[in-house]
């Protein structure tokens, strides 16, 4: 597929790319990612930019203990590696995993810095983008130090829920978090076994359910779980 061929199906990525000078546009490679796949890795040389025309991805940060821990979640448009591009570092700071398939437009990183010296509107753009991410990051910033394991784990269903239609008029009657332990360590922030405490915990008080070992609930534990959020919140 060509640069031309993945803008005429995800014609929002025009917006981004309508500048691109047309040299660099031939040197283009579009790619897709399978979902579970890393795109980027921590610590790796950057030899590429990318631009994210579809598809999920997680940002995590390993640590050498062995730990993983989710940044954040984004969907498209995105970038690959316009953080480090942006502070002048050689290596990427974080690892980037494809939630679901990923397909993205990838150029040198030298073609993409000659390309963001020249080009005002994607200079822009990833500008924004980067901000915005800092502003999220430092809205919730400290969350995770400074509410218990249940707020956590209730915050992240309720969000759950509202992704998956709960908050709809017709809501589906229950909803099923496929996510394995590690996983939901990573993206709530909250160590496997506090975790495994904590699910017992909801499960006897009626916040949640069980099935096949994954955390299931439905509209009455998901409005149980807004309401409980709200009154600690207001403490």
């Amino acid at each position: 597929m060509t640069l031309q061929e993945l803008e005429a199906r995800y014609p929002k990525l025009t917006d981004y790319t309508k500048n691109m000078p047309e040299e660099l546009r031939r040197r283009c490679t579009v790619r897709t990612h399978p979902a579970g796949s890393i795109i980027h890795q921590k610590n790796m040389e950057l030899d590429c930019f990318g631009i994210i025309a579809d598809g999920d991805t997680r940002v995590i940060n390993e640590f050498e203990n062995g730990n993983v821990y989710m940044i954040e979640q984004n969907r498209p448009i995105d970038f690959v590696g316009e953080v480090t591009i942006m502070a002048g570092m050689p290596r990427t700071s974080v690892t980037i995993e494809a939630s679901t398939p990923v397909t993205a437009v990838y150029m040198s990183r030298r073609d993409a810095e000659r390309w963001i010296s020249q080009d005002m509107n994607i200079m822009t753009l990833i500008c924004r983008h980067v901000a915005f991410k800092l502003y999220r990051s430092s809205y919730t910033n400290g969350a995770k130090l400074f509410y218990p394991p249940g707020f956590l784990l209730l915050d992240y269903m309720v969000k759950q829920g509202c992704a998956q239609g709960m908050d709809q008029e017709n809501p589906p009657a229950s909803i099923t978090i496929d996510k394995t332990r590690q996983v939901l360590q990573e993206e709530i922030g909250i160590n496997v076994k506090t975790l495994n405490r904590t699910i017992r915990q909801l499960k006897e008080e009626g916040f949640l359910g069980l099935y096949k070992g994954k955390i299931t609930f439905d509209r009455e534990q998901w409005m149980k779980g807004i309401e409980w959020l709200e009154r600690e919140k207001g403490n």
